[in-house]
């Protein structure tokens, strides 16, 4: 996927300054597509050169006006191209897998910590994912009825839910190996 898709469909969704969508990488799309500040500003400008977004001066009190961009009718063309193309599975490359195999030929124990510190960040991102979902798609401030995007959004949140704790479960897993694997001491 390149990040011209990332984009759009962030646009889609809600139309926005450069910040606005930079924000909403860190925040949101960013667990499964990221993109610099940098890399979101000089996209955007490729894609309203290209006639892809629309781009809309909108005035503000002290401080400089700011561009609000949007998906424009050849956008949605390209995107609607992309959506209906095939892509390949992903393949995993995960360097913390290759360290794991690697420390059979050291000592297992010397990745104790690095599996600890990746749980932790696992952990976190899960408890990100399902206050996400308490917030926005099961709480008290979620809308009654979800409309198509929604529903969408939410199957994309399962997923990520459902593959931090696969990874937490194979961390732990690692875990137990690499402390059943330690030296006596």
């Amino acid at each position: 996927m390149a990040l011209e898709h990332a984009i759009l469909v962030s646009l889609l969704e809600k139309p926005g300054s450069g910040y606005e969508l930079a924000r909403r990488f860190e925040r949101s799309i960013g667990y499964f597509w990221t993109a610099t500040h940098q890399q979101i500003y000089r996209v955007l400008k490729r894609m309203e050169g290209d006639g892809w977004i629309d781009v809309r001066e909108v005035p503000q009190q002290g401080r400089p006006d700011k561009k609000e961009y949007s998906v424009a009718a050849l956008g949605r063309t390209v995107l609607s191209g992309w959506l209906h193309e095939p892509i390949e599975p992903e393949s995993v490359r995960h360097d913390l897998a290759v360290k794991i195999r690697g420390a059979a030929f050291d000592d297992p124990a010397a990745l104790i910590s690095e599996v600890e510190r990746h749980h932790r960040a696992h952990a976190d991102r899960l408890a990100h994912y399902l206050a996400g979902q308490l917030r926005d798609f099961t709480g008290p401030e979620a809308p009654a009825a979800q409309d198509a995007g929604q529903e969408l959004q939410h199957a994309v949140l399962r997923g990520g839910i459902a593959y931090e704790r696969m990874m937490l479960a194979w961390l732990d897993d690692v875990l137990a190996t690499l402390h059943r694997l330690r030296p006596e001491r």
